[in-house]
């Protein structure tokens, strides 16, 4: 199973959308499982309680800098990952990506996982 689909598994198995990136990288990052989640637990609904950025974006941004720091900045590729998924989403924020206001969903959360992923693994 690619990781695009064993973080969407994540997501419809208790995780929040920010612990189904990161638990799908967990034993590539060498974290456990618990500790992923521990580490996504504050981003379900997007940060704030959807008044924020998108909890998959939010997790694959960790799992980019948990990849990819070493003691240089990543905010080139960071960039690159959030522009790619907000192209792909139609924005970057869950309320809006939800439709919350609008009544127009943008991107379902499945899809905001699935695009996560694809984003990050086009810039590692």
């Amino acid at each position: 199973m690619d990781k695009k689909e064993l973080a969407v598994r994540y997501k419809h198995n208790g995780c929040n959308c920010c612990q189904a990136v990161l638990a799908a990288y967990a034993e590539e990052l060498g974290i456990s499982l618990e500790y992923a989640k521990k580490l996504g637990s504050a981003f379900g609904a997007g940060m704030g309680g959807m008044q924020g950025n998108c909890g998959a974006l939010i997790g694959a941004e960790m799992v980019l800098g948990l990849k990819e720091y070493n003691g240089r900045s990543v905010t080139g590729k960071s960039r690159t990952l959030f522009t790619e998924f907000a192209e792909k989403c139609k924005g970057t924020i869950c309320i809006d990506l939800k439709g919350v206001l609008t009544g127009k969903m943008l991107c379902s959360c499945d899809n905001c996982v699935r695009n996560a992923v694809e984003a990050l693994e086009n810039v590692l």
